[in-house]
């Protein structure tokens, strides 16, 4: 078997594990927000209670369309919740809401890691673009350099989400310690909140992983047309 085999089965096998942590996600979410929370707050008076707290005050939020679409745009400083979040009385619409907050905190302190990723970003769309224009170049014209130098593009791919995903801990570990320090939910309710942001947090590891073994995968079509 060549190893550009087993990559294949190992891309096949974490897309499968992605869509079952998407799945998992989405069951903890809904499970949780059947658990109405204890005073009655909402993903955006939680929200509301954070930022303030925190002195942020030009950061508005806002309601958004679809399901699990919730951000925190550092460009317009927004915090953007779906209809689900905002007005949730329930943990996952407060345990939502809080993490995005916590993104929201990390830029009003200039968390290093959060600004690298913004810088990332440019980086990232040219390499989703450029990467697999290069690469599809080169298998039609059997050009190593060329499927090496969509490589290097998709690898902007792969230091962004090197970087998201400690950004992203950061930010869950942020919330729960404001829901604690806040008092926003019990005990009980604080271990169903950290339920949905443990699993929300397994998709961006396993975007992670995933994109490492796209890139071996590239470098090792790149090797066999040399």
């Amino acid at each position: 078997m060549y190893y550009s085999d087993i990559y294949y089965i190992l891309t096949l096998v974490l897309f499968v594990v992605s869509l079952i942590c998407s799945g998992v996600v989405k069951s903890r979410f809904n499970r949780y927000a059947k658990e109405r929370t204890y005073n009655g707050m909402t993903g955006a008076m939680a929200a509301e209670r954070i930022l303030r707290s925190n002195g942020i005050t030009d950061v508005a939020i806002v309601q958004t369309n679809g399901t699990l679409t919730d951000n925190y745009n550092p460009t317009n400083r927004t915090l953007n919740l779906s209809e689900a979040v905002y007005g949730g009385q329930n943990v996952s619409a407060v345990a939502v809401a809080a993490h995005e907050c916590g993104h929201a905190i990390q830029h009003a302190q200039a968390y290093p890691l959060l600004m690298l990723r913004k810088a990332l970003v440019p980086i990232c769309n040219i390499g989703s673009m450029g990467s697999y224009i290069a690469i599809l170049l080169g298998i039609f014209l059997s050009s190593a350099g060329l499927i090496t130098f969509g490589a290097l593009l998709f690898s902007g791919i792969v230091l962004f989400n090197l970087v998201t995903l400690p950004v992203e801990v950061d930010a869950s570990r942020r919330a729960l310690a404001e829901v604690d320090r806040l008092g926003l939910l019990t005990d009980d309710e604080r271990v169903g909140g950290r339920k949905v942001l443990f699993a929300a947090g397994m998709t961006y590891f396993i975007s992670l992983v995933t994109s490492i073994v796209q890139l071996l995968r590239l470098l090792s079509l790149a090797n066999r047309r040399r």
